[in-house]
């Protein structure tokens, strides 16, 4: 390649801007408006990157994001992003761009010598090298040499990335011709559209290619569209990527800024949407059809009329269709010398004017070392050229339509897959959908939009492109490297070789070989990739079929999906309605699952602070804010069948105003959250879940509601913001809340353990749950969130007769281990089932379906050795054992795990150390000793039941 930028022409650049950069230490010049990759064309820079397995010099195939090749990480006046592509990335003063993968630059890559040992490193050589005698030996080094691009560690984020979220009547993706068209008749029929386009001027291929619309100029014709589409105040977004279509019609596009701001990701939900995404320029498969110089013949023509740049000065053509012809005569009329090398013998237009054709033939090889340097043909004939410009056919971008589940049909007259049959609230248009002449596509995008006939739709009024093709796919038994996918090695003998070896499914043949798992996707080689698999396995292109098509269609920067999301944005901390009672009250405040509450009262010292409170909470009575227990109403004709089927423990059996005890599980069988189910109707229950799991939970219910049942079946409402749990617990509680005078009887008779009360606080009614969560007598009294002051200051007042005690977190935590009671996520992992806390009764014996029933039931689920809850004892006098400390055993020399504490405390009241654990087998040993190592320091515990106070459960009536 002999690359040079002409003294005029290039809509794209202006050149009284001049900007300079660095390209792998050497100092270049561009224009404003180019970018990395045409500047580095225009300096005749051939070798631009290095392939990412075998090292082999590449240049710049494309100009747009199908480039496989051309990966930079840019840094100076910009902010430095890895693994970027040339084509897409404008040139900025002081920009230093470096190549990827290449130590220590592209033309000199050291490790460039791994080309010579190609043969023995072919696809799949690391699952069968260095699975002996053990993969972890050599996983650390294969890591570190993967990957391309380098991290900075000092990089700085220029701001949160603004979100938008938008409805529309249109989304129109793509300001090619099509999508301009179809934007323009749903704005004339009184649409509010979008208009969307990775580019940063639209016109798509009316930017490059010779057209006239309506007897305009095609940049006359989109310029005054885009006016037109401005003015009526409709939303033009240019630089902005449709990434990826998710349920319910929604679009996640990300917009790029040319100002250094971080992308925006707009979330829109139009009533429609219109693909005019255009087609992908493929390869043809030769020998050494990767060498620099080869480039898409398109991409060409964009370097020429955007760009100004003439990318050789003797050029091949090669093509096996009709849209090379335009290329090669406007190189030619460029000043290169150009030959035409078409495969057709018959159908193909006439030779543009100053080109030499030759009909017929096929390029057999690319001649060169570093760069090209010629061609051979299939009968011989040996040409010499400084750029190899190809066009195997195109591919149109149909990514959006099958991730909106559309099916593909394969047209061999176009040689490429289609879209099928229509999804609905979608058309796709232009060469997306095959269309080859610009009436073409104006017809497709008025059939795109039925109801917008106001306005006519747009004519071509000049020459028609035309589309002939004759299919050129890579053939088993080549000879020579054919290569498929440039940027991930892949070649024809790759393919023939996963054929070979039975991996003969797409999906197979991709993992195998890491065809189109590059960053670019496999965008200009996956459609080789399948015809080559069909040859070598007698089956035709759509018998072998496609790869499931995977958003997002090019990278978002992982700044645009957390948008502001930082901090409180990120995590808001949720409060308590009194919070500002408790910090009056002398409360140190800690974040427990996403909650500010009370670790403890007054008192430099934490520690004795914590201890007198759960020593006082045993004596007498205590005063706890639980107002973060969930309190999620399930109503409805069928909410007993719904809580049967969303808890481990059938729950439909209790009675109104009763509370039960229960587990919700994951679809694993892994225990997702504990809590107690209150029935206060036939049809009405509230799901006392834990405070952490409050959202999680709210989001599960209504998750199976929408899956198994209707909204006329089961209705959910979230009222834990509505109201305040605050809790009396202790030998005194029943005595104090009879001080209070709520109204109802506190009778044993009347208000058993588990069991609730409907009362009166003043004016306000309550509702007095008895449960425990410490072990002793307790009741939750649930009040309107604004009327819950009153009620703390009356409980507070009550509560100077019985030397009533104000506790934090931190001592409940300590009373509730001293019951074995457990907190999900502390003393459970994930992996902990049910019967590994000693609740195996719901599984042994419900037969009714239930969230994560069969997964109880693996073979995972069944051995006797699994980690089971139980109590830790150390002697009197000693330290509490360090929560996350291993149980360990002996076994052949080393040592092995046996299980966890989960929970460790000193009691107030029992004067020792208590914990909980996960331990192997652990319920059958109870009494054994084992060693428990944390840092290194052994101790000795033993296995006792979860529960160390109150065994017997006198307390709950005390």
């Amino acid at each position: 390649m002999t690359a040079t930028r002409l003294s005029s022409g290039g809509s794209a650049i202006d050149r009284s801007r001049p900007v300079s950069f660095s390209f792998d230490g050497r100092k270049l010049q561009g224009f404003e408006g180019d970018t990395i990759a045409s500047a580095l064309l225009a300096s005749d820079v051939a070798v631009v990157g290095r392939s990412f397995k075998y090292h082999r010099p590449r240049g710049i195939w494309g100009a747009g994001v199908e480039e496989p090749n051309a990966l930079v990480d840019i840094s100076g006046s910009v902010a430095t992003t890895p693994n970027t592509r040339a084509t897409t990335e404008f040139v900025l003063e002081g920009m230093i761009a470096k190549s990827v993968n290449a130590s220590p630059n592209a033309a000199a890559d050291r490790n460039a010598f791994i080309d010579r040992f190609s043969r023995f490193i072919p696809a799949a050589f690391y699952y069968k090298t260095f699975m002996w005698p053990d993969w972890h030996l050599f996983e650390p080094r294969i890591r570190a040499v993967a990957g391309l691009g380098e991290v900075d560690t000092g990089w700085q984020s220029s701001g949160p990335a603004d979100q938008i979220n938008r409805h529309c009547d249109v989304l129109v993706v793509g300001a090619g011709p099509a999508g301009l068209a179809a934007a323009k008749l749903a704005a004339g029929a009184g649409q509010s559209v979008i208009l969307v386009d990775g580019q940063r001027e639209p016109g798509g291929s009316l930017n490059h290619r010779t057209g006239e619309i309506d007897g305009k100029p095609d940049a006359a014709w989109v310029a005054e569209t885009i006016a037109e589409l401005s003015a009526a105040g409709h939303i033009v977004l240019p630089s902005t990527t449709a990434f990826g279509i998710y349920d319910h019609n929604l679009v996640g596009l990300n917009q790029r800024h040319v100002d250094g701001r971080p992308d925006t990701l707009w979330r829109v939900r139009p009533r429609r949407i219109v693909l005019a995404t255009g087609a992908i320029e493929r390869p043809l498969p030769f020998a050494n059809n990767d060498l620099p110089g080869i480039m898409s013949a398109d991409a060409a023509l964009i370097y020429l009329r955007r760009f100004a740049v003439l990318v050789g000065r003797r050029i091949i053509v090669a093509t096996n269709n009709d849209s090379a012809y335009e290329v090669a005569g406007a190189l030619a009329e460029a000043g290169a010398d150009v030959t035409l090398v078409d495969s057709r013998k018959d159908g193909a237009p006439a030779a543009p004017e100053g080109v030499s054709r030759m009909a017929g033939r096929l390029v057999a090889a690319a001649r060169g070392k570093v760069r090209v340097e010629g061609a051979v043909l299939d009968d011989g004939t040996v040409l010499e050229a400084d750029c190899v410009a190809v066009s195997g056919g195109w591919t149109p971008t149909i990514h959006l339509f099958c991730q909106a589940r559309g099916k593909l049909v394969w047209s061999e007259a176009q040689a490429a897959f289609l879209p099928g049959d229509p999804v609905e609230g979608m058309a796709v248009v232009g060469a997306a959908a095959g269309a080859v002449s610009l009436s073409g596509v104006f017809e497709g995008a008025a059939k795109a939009m039925p109801g917008a006939t106001t306005s006519p739709a747009p004519r071509s009024t000049g020459v028609e492109a035309t589309g002939g093709i004759l299919a050129a796919w890579p053939i088993p038994g080549a000879r020579g490297r054919v290569w498929i996918d440039y940027q991930n090695d892949v070649t024809a003998k790759d393919v023939e070789l996963a054929a070979r070896e039975n991996f003969i499914s797409v999906e197979h043949l991709k993992r195998y070989t890491t065809l189109g798992m590059a960053t670019d996707q496999g965008k200009t080689s996956n459609l080789a990739g399948l015809a080559l698999m069909g040859a070598a396995t007698g089956r035709t292109v759509p018998e072998v079929g496609t790869t499931t098509y995977r958003p997002p269609f090019t990278p978002v920067p992982l700044a645009s999906f957390a948008g502001a999301r930082g901090g409180e944005l990120m995590s808001p901390v949720r409060r308590l309605p009194l919070e500002n009672v408790h910090r009056a009250q002398g409360a140190v405040f800690q974040e427990y699952g996403g909650w500010l509450r009370p670790a403890h009262y007054g008192g430099a010292d934490a520690d004795r602070a914590i201890q007198d409170e759960a020593r006082r909470a045993r004596q007498s009575v205590a005063l706890f804010d639980g107002s973060t227990l969930g309190k999620i109403e399930v109503m409805g004709p069928k909410a007993a069948e719904f809580v049967d089927f969303i808890y481990y423990n059938t729950m439909s059996t209790l009675k109104p105003g009763r509370c039960r005890y229960g587990f919700m599980l994951s679809e694993n069988g892994v225990v997702f959250d504990d809590g107690i189910l209150v029935r206060l109707d036939e049809h009405r229950f509230v799901v006392s879940c834990s405070s952490s799991h409050v959202a999680a939970v709210h989001a599960r219910l209504e998750e199976w509601r929408q899956d198994r049942f209707g909204r006329d079946a089961v209705y959910i409402h979230n009222a834990t913001s509505e109201m305040a749990t605050l809790t009396v617990s202790g030998p005194n509680a029943k005595n104090l809340l009879v001080a209070l005078n709520l109204g109802l009887s506190l009778d044993d008779t009347d208000l058993p353990h588990m069991a609730i009360g409907e009362g009166m606080f003043e004016t306000e009614p309550v509702r007095v749950a008895r449960v425990s969560f410490t072990g002793d007598r307790s009741y939750e009294v649930s009040i309107r969130a604004d009327r819950a002051e009153r009620l703390w200051a009356r409980m507070h007042e009550a509560g100077k007769a019985f030397d009533a005690v104000t506790i934090g977190l931190e001592a409940l935590m300590i009373l509730r281990a001293e019951k074995g009671y457990i907190v999900i996520g502390k003393d459970t992992d994930g992996t902990t089932l049910p019967h590994d806390l000693g609740v195996d009764g719901p599984r042994a014996k419900r037969k009714s379906e239930y969230v994560g029933r069969r997964s109880l039931f693996t073979e995972v689920a069944m051995p006797d050795s699994r980690q089971q809850l139980v109590g830790l004892a150390v002697a009197r006098g000693e330290e509490p054992l360090a929560t996350g400390a291993h149980g360990i055993s002996r076994e052949g020399g080393k040592l092995r795990s046996q299980g966890f504490v989960t929970s460790s405390y000193h009691s107030p009241t029992l004067a020792r150390p208590v914990a909980l654990g996960l331990i192997e087998r652990g319920a059958a040993r109870h009494g054994e000793t084992i060693d428990i190592q944390h840092l290194g320091m052994v101790r000795r515990a033993t296995i006792t039941g979860p529960c160390a106070f109150d065994p017997s459960g006198e307390r709950l009536n005390a």
